[in-house]
């Protein structure tokens, strides 16, 4: 693999962390800025509604500046904002740095996955986007935990100020050592031409479901390791460790499925095998090891799914292949608000219930997959089949002549 391609997976580790660094440090900030709990808590949404439009939009409006340039422009952005929320004083100023920040990690985000696969060989390119999202669900293991322990040494606005330089230093290496890249021909009609093919359409449903899926537990997770699963209060930063481990492998393994199998078996099993995992909690409840152990398993396939998905848009359309993977970004930020409304329902009248409801969810993914299974492989055959008839008839223009 080549080493870039760890280094654009460091970026979005750094700007991932950015997005729920908020939620460990949620009653400093709040006190820090004067305001509610409640409303110091919608920086953490803010960012997720700009992460979700900005990721469709950021390469149509920069369309006339190569990846490498609009990737450092966007890191500077990020590093720039990040430092400004360390100094805000207060809410207003620190809402606008979210919005800065969360634009730029978008970016950060979509071009890194583009230059990974770019710089992968074809048949590594399933396990470089599945390093991307190591990154990514590597922030939610790591950087959240070590902002909770900057926090308590220097305050809120260290944690902001360390990623700010953190950020700086990961600017300066990418500059020194992420290649030249060409222009991008990204615009509207690619995203409607995206939107109007059945398997690329419902590959996309597919990320929402799923991912929507896994939030409705995992929103929830704290009060459900103590609660179901018996984990006692103290050990419960170490399940979540121990389930953000899990998650953080599922990113490689599922990058690796695409690669082993084809994105189109892929896009299938994942889900198969997450609906399995659900199904198997309400079945465990009174167990907690081996609930726990079977949670480990759920962790790690919810994280495979991303790669998984945009290899399959990759693969099966590589002509709108930016904007898909632009969409899918923003597909997921919906998921996540799926998932975290129809948590919020069940949790109100049994905890343990939560695992039927995301099973449910992902039924319908599964369900959505066999569907994108099918289009893609008629979309292959009418392409097999074209490429024949074409062959043929220059065989007998041949002839003739």
């Amino acid at each position: 693999m080549n080493p870039v391609v760890i280094l654009l997976a460091f970026a979005t580790f750094v700007t991932g962390t950015a997005e729920n660094i908020i939620v460990g440090i949620l009653p400093e900030v709040a006190g820090g800025l004067a305001v509610s709990l409640a409303l110091a808590g919608q920086l953490t949404a803010v960012f997720s509604i700009v992460f979700a439009v900005t990721a469709p939009l950021a390469l149509v409006l920069t369309k006339r500046i190569d990846r490498r340039r609009l990737f450092l422009a966007a890191l500077g952005l990020f590093i720039l904002s990040t430092f400004a929320a360390a100094a805000s004083p207060n809410f207003a100023i620190m809402l606008l740095t979210r919005i800065g920040m969360a634009a730029a990690s978008a970016t950060v985000c979509l071009l890194a996955t583009m230059l990974a696969t770019e710089l992968a060989d074809e048949s590594m390119q399933g396990r470089a986007i599945g390093i991307m999202f190591m990154g990514i669900s590597g922030s939610l293991v790591l950087g959240v935990p070590a902002g909770i322990l900057i926090a308590d040494v220097t305050g809120w606005r260290g944690v902001f100020l360390a990623l700010a330089a953190l950020a700086f230093t990961v600017w300066m290496v990418s500059w020194r050592c992420i290649p030249a890249s060409g222009l991008r021909e990204v615009a509207l009609p690619g995203y409607l031409k995206h939107l109007r093919s059945a398997p690329l359409a419902a590959g996309q449903l597919v990320s929402i479901l799923m991912i929507g899926g896994h939030f409705v537990l995992f929103a929830f997770l704290a009060p459900y390791l103590v609660e179901v699963a018996g984990i006692a209060d103290g050990n419960v930063a170490l399940g979540f460790a121990a389930l953000g481990i899990a998650g953080v492998s599922g990113g490689y393994f599922g990058g690796w499925l695409a690669d082993r199998l084809s994105p189109r078996a892929a896009l299938l099993l994942t889900p198969s095998a997450y609906l399995a995992a659900l199904a198997g909690l309400p079945l465990l409840k009174g167990s907690p090891g081996p609930l726990f152990a079977v949670m480990m398993v759920w962790a790690c396939i919810s994280w495979m799914i991303s790669p998984v998905v945009q290899r399959f848009l990759i693969s099966t359309g590589p002509e709108t292949a930016e904007a898909g993977i632009s969409l899918n970004f923003s597909a997921m930020h919906v998921g996540v608000g799926l998932g975290t409304i129809v948590g919020g329902f069940l949790v109100r009248y049994d905890i343990a219930a939560l695992p039927v409801g995301a099973a449910v969810i992902a039924a319908l993914a599964l369900m959505t997959a066999a569907v994108a299974f099918r289009a893609a492989g008629a979309v292959h055959i009418r392409k097999s089949s074209g490429t024949g008839d074409e062959d043929r008839t220059l065989a007998k223009a041949n002839r003739v002549a």
